[in-house]
């Protein structure tokens, strides 16, 4: 989303790191930059003017912390301006008041409301609640289905009915979330093709009967600024309570994401980053602004890894890592947690520091190396897996025909596996010569900008 903007902010950064002191008009000429950067992202104009005038204010005569350099010094103000400017911190929904609290979803047609509603769904299962999905649109053609049949396979509930007034439609979807003792209420209503008064007046009309506790905008984050001009409208005429940013997985410029809260005074409380279910992640704004330049989002990747990985099964890898038992088939098991993570692209992205056109190799890639390698995996024998050393010549001729793939390929895949156990008995060593703590910190102090240099 953002690796265009990131790559130009860099490039500015990369100006002033080397100067021992910064006037006055390298300040100014460094916000000008910044500005047409923000700009040539799709900001709107007045968020990026702002923007630079409150970095300019506090980085002339800015007092510069111990540790940091001027250019350091520079990129630390604009980090903490653009905290600041897409929210300060992260809002989650509010869900106070007897269940099933409603929450209403609104926005323009093709915003992405539907397939938002059932990932809704699934954050809230998350939080251990039960989420009935209510359709709430007759106008278009498969609507009512398309959100069944994501209920159906997420395995959430979702009423049902046949009436084709959306008003009805809400008022009999709640009753049976009361009956089936849900937990929250998901109204997904029906968007247009631009904001009219038909839309607006049948919103109002649903808002007034279910009372909902949140109404959350679905604004589409590759439009850019317009999407800042839907918001602007659906806040004068309806109101909503935050907002949530689709498709923020494109290639977009990404100006929605760092306009719309602070033209509509809304928080973004949560981003799409994917077609799957569970593709929907709740708003961060440090860390967004850490994503923009280039510092990485360990937390949102630590998160990842968490929701995916089971306790006991991580126990036992442990003790095979420790002991260097570390098979082919644990390595095959790894890769496919690593793809329920979400793309490799977006999991890269995260890392500190990511060069970028490592990321771009990455996304060009298209996950298609990981499958290679499953296929390379999933065509050799347990016994194989178990003990690579035993793969001699016709071994790997009859692997590299069963995955699809060459001799050279299966060569690869075993001389980066050896490299890897390698590297694992080292670092097990260097575990128990230093002891764990020891042995991060001096990982972490390899983060950044440096390590990948």
């Amino acid at each position: 989303m953002f690796e265009d903007l990131t790559a130009r902010l860099e490039g500015i950064f990369k100006g002033l790191r080397g100067r021992g002191t910064l006037s006055e008009e390298d300040v100014r000429e460094s916000a000008r930059e910044i500005r047409r950067a923000l700009l040539e992202a799709d900001v709107h104009y007045k968020v990026a003017k702002d923007f630079v005038q409150k970095i300019e204010t506090r980085a002339v005569g800015a007092e510069i912390l111990k540790g940091l350099n001027p250019g350091q010094q520079v990129v630390r103000i604009v980090h903490d301006q653009l905290v600041e400017l897409l929210g300060g911190t992260s809002s989650a929904p509010v869900l106070t008041g007897t269940p099933p609290v409603p929450v209403m979803l609104v926005g323009l047609q093709g915003s992405g409301k539907t397939t938002t509603a059932a990932k809704l769904a699934g954050w809230f299962a998350k939080q251990g609640k039960r989420a009935m999905l209510v359709p709430a649109d007759p106008y278009r053609p498969a609507a009512r289905d398309q959100l069944a049949k994501l209920a159906r396979d997420a395995g959430h509930l979702v009423y049902e009915g046949t009436e084709t007034d959306p008003i009805e439609m809400c008022e009999r979807g709640w009753k049976e979330a009361v009956k089936q003792a849900a937990d929250v209420a998901i109204f997904d209503t029906a968007g247009r093709l631009h904001v009219d008064d038909e839309m607006m007046e049948e919103l109002r009309t649903i808002r007034s009967r279910v009372k909902p506790r949140e109404v959350l905008l679905v604004v589409d984050g590759m439009i850019g600024q317009d999407s800042v001009g839907v918001a602007e409208e659906f806040r004068a005429r309806l109101g909503f309570d935050g907002i949530i940013l689709t498709k923020m997985d494109g290639d977009a410029r990404g100006g929605a994401a760092l306009s719309i809260r602070a033209v509509t005074g809304a928080p973004v409380k949560f981003m799409g980053v994917g077609e799957a279910t569970d593709a929907l992640e709740v708003f961060h704004p440090d860390r967004m602004a850490s994503r923009i330049l280039a510092m990485g989002d360990v937390l949102s990747l630590v998160e990842k890894a968490q929701a995916t990985v089971d306790e006991e099964e991580a126990k036992q890898l442990s003790k095979k890592l420790e002991k260097a038992q570390f098979t082919l088939e644990d390595f095959r098991s790894q890769l496919k947690r690593i793809q329920k993570m979400g793309s490799l692209a977006s999991i890269v992205g995260m890392l500190p520091g990511m060069p970028k056109d490592a990321l771009q190799a990455v996304e060009k890639d298209g996950g298609k190396s990981l499958k290679r390698i499953e296929a390379i995996i999933g065509s050799m024998t347990p016994a194989e897996r178990a003990k690579p050393t035993i793969l001699n010549g016709s071994r790997r001729k009859r692997i590299a025909r069963g995955s699809g793939t060459s001799v050279q390929d299966v060569n690869q895949l075993i001389r980066q596996f050896d490299e890897m156990q390698r590297m694992m008995k080292t670092m097990t060593k260097m575990t128990k010569r230093k002891g764990a703590k020891s042995l991060s910190k001096n990982l972490i102090s390899r983060g950044g900008t440096g390590f990948w240099q």
